[in-house]
């Protein structure tokens, strides 16, 4: 049995490549050490620092040596139920709280141990589908449309679910939206939770980029679907704090036997999760007012220069959405199509790497987001500057003050750059 089990696994691992996005950063790095002037919009990483306090929280916890409880630390539960009930109106109980070496880690023991199909919308974050693929478990994408912000509508989830309704299906669900930009509002949300419990779909709702709502006004899904949904977070986008590496997984009481498989799963692999990083995490949580401030003041930068990128863009002629949450944009160039082909571009990855070749402007091809080849669409993240100096530039103007385009080429001048030179490449063609 185990030689077999073996075989499974080595199929399933067998020509998996590097994620695209860890993979392009790789290549952007090289070709930087090369001389070349490279713009990185391919890896989604927050620009921004860790903030202060949650810094200090981790220098003070440097010491804490010891294996915490698998499932977290029993305060850094706490502060995190307290954060859903202040933020969202959504109770939770502190032992209903699963913390992990990052949410991807999370959202993988998650399919280990829930035997169902994976539904994807399409175009969604890299990981998602490889995941799945590793563990064997089917994936069925639901294409979505351009015309309808590329989000899933709930005419679009039922008439998928409805051939087969209660068949065990897990659903993701990532809003703010990597790699559109875009969110649902509380209406949308609604209708998709009542096809959910319609169909009696496990929703797993990705909410790693919540705080990063350009508005500030995010809304849970868990809100209208408490009994079957469960939240993803971390410490990653809104607290810049990616290579620490923490997630959090937030279970309705009725899913607690799902959550207690995880956490047998999570004691026979990562054991738990770096203890300083816990203890740190445990001040982020709590917010107060200067992490509200960095909230505040890093939705001013991200919004205003999202606008203006996409005025760029539209400008020459780009279908793109406006974005209104993360640090992500999801252009489609297919008015250029014609152009395009003549100088021999047919799919979205050959057009990353013209546009690379050609510009040093680093983006992704709508194909690793699960587009069709031949679709020519591509994902930037406008991330490409010192997101401590923006901050502290936002910090001594007023309060009532908001990023203008003079700021964004003194603060974010290789986002500006980027785009630029991507919109003259394309009048060349």
């Amino acid at each position: 049995m185990s030689d077999q089990l073996d075989k499974n696994l080595n199929l399933n691992v067998r020509g998996l490549s590097l994620s695209a996005t860890l993979a392009i950063n790789e290549l952007s790095n090289s070709m930087i050490k090369q001389g070349k002037k490279v713009y990185k919009l391919g890896l989604g990483q927050s620009p921004f620092p860790v903030p202060q306090p949650v810094v200090d929280e981790l220098k003070n916890n440097a010491f804490q040596k010891d294996y915490l409880p698998v499932r977290g630390l029993p305060a850094l539960q706490s502060s995190i139920a307290d954060f859903y009930r202040k933020t969202q109106g959504i109770q939770f109980t502190p032992s209903s709280i699963l913390i992990g070496p990052g949410s991807k880690e999370l959202m993988f023991i998650l399919q280990l141990v829930y035997y169902g199909d994976l539904l994807i919308p399409s175009p969604s974050w890299v990981s998602y589908a490889p995941q799945a693929h590793i563990i064997g478990r089917h994936v069925s994408w639901i294409d979505t449309k351009e015309e309808n912000g590329w989000l899933l509508t709930p005419e679009e989830l039922d008439e998928y679910c409805s051939a087969d309704s209660g068949k065990p299906r897990i659903l993701i669900l990532n809003y703010p939206n990597n790699p559109t930009g875009n969110t649902y509002n509380a209406a949308e949300l609604r209708e998709l939770a009542d096809v959910a419990r319609k169909h009696k779909i496990l929703l797993l709702s990705d909410e790693i980029y919540g705080e990063t709502n350009h508005e500030g006004d995010h809304v849970s899904i868990a809100r209208y679907y408490p009994e079957g949904t469960i939240i993803s977070s971390g410490l990653s986008k809104w607290c810049g704090a990616g290579g620490w590496r923490l997630g959090v997984f937030a279970f309705p009481d009725k899913l607690s036997w799902l959550m207690d498989a995880m956490a047998s799963v999570a004691s026979e692999t990562y054991t738990s999760t770096s203890a300083p990083i816990q203890y740190a995490a445990v001040r982020a949580f709590h917010l107060g007012l200067d992490i509200e401030r960095y909230l505040v003041n890093s939705r001013k930068v991200l919004k205003s220069l999202g606008l203006h990128l996409y005025k760029l863009m539209t400008d020459a002629g780009i279908s793109v959405c406006r974005p209104v949450g993360g640090f992500y944009m999801f252009p489609n160039f297919e008015k250029f199509r014609a152009q395009l082909e003549n100088r021999g571009i047919r799919t979205s990855v050959q057009l990353c790497e013209r546009l690379l070749a050609e510009t040093g402007v680093a983006v992704l091809p709508g194909a690793s987001f699960g587009r069709d080849k031949n679709e020519l669409t591509a994902r930037l993240a406008y991330v490409d500057f010192d997101g401590a100096r923006a901050l502290a530039a936002v910090e001594s103007m007023p309060k009532d003050y908001f990023p203008d385009e003079k700021f964004l080429k003194t603060y974010c001048l290789n986002n500006v750059e980027a785009i630029e030179k991507m919109t003259e490449w394309l009048k060349s063609l």
